[in-house]
């Protein structure tokens, strides 16, 4: 009989706590959904988030005697410990592209680079991308810039132009066909 106030799934928690491996089934499925959602929703990355959502179930498994009922629910728990591994999760990633970064930064610099040669370059090439995107139809130039220079994925793109993902695809895969004719890159 579940404890006043609390849920089958505190209950199957609460005797996971005590080692009993018939209750994580029920606990798995109940709240693995739950664990993945929020991870999924803090990374926007799904393969990202299947692995924080194995090491959150993992660690209910090992710390469920932390879990208790009268604080939060089951599935608040969970939640809470998804979001803070996921957090970390942001949190590594970011201090090791950072590192990589700064070891990319350290590597360049010893090779003796000419800064002001790269600099007009850059601002060459970006001028020759300007102008070709210019050439582009409005539609096309608005989803490649969305996609591009926004970040943005084609889910996102359709839903902010109020278009259809397969005609926003078409129109970014024909205004990249046509920015890499108009800017001469050669498909090898």
């Amino acid at each position: 009989m579940p404890a006043p106030g609390t849920t089958p799934i505190d209950d199957a928690l609460v005797a996971c706590a005590v080692g009993d491996p018939q209750a994580f089934g029920p606990v798995y499925d109940a709240l693995a959904p739950v664990a993945h959602g929020t991870a999924l929703g803090v990374l926007r990355d799904p393969d990202h988030a299947a692995e924080v959502t194995q090491e959150v179930m993992v660690e209910v498994w090992q710390t469920a005697a932390r879990f208790d009922p009268a604080r939060a629910s089951a599935r608040t728990w969970v939640a809470t410990l998804a979001r803070r591994r996921a957090v970390d999760r942001v949190r590594a990633e970011q201090s090791r592209r950072d590192r990589d970064q700064r070891d990319l930064d350290s590597t360049l610099a010893a090779t003796g680079r000419d800064v002001v040669a790269e600099d007009v370059e850059r601002r060459l090439e970006g001028a020759a991308v300007r102008r070709c995107l210019e050439s582009l139809t409005a539609t096309q130039r608005e989803a490649v810039v969305d996609a591009y220079y926004g970040g943005r994925t084609y889910r996102e793109v359709a839903d902010r132009l109020g278009a259809a993902l397969p005609t926003v695809k078409s129109r970014i895969r024909d205004g990249l066909g046509r920015l890499r004719d108009c800017l001469g890159v050669n498909r090898d």
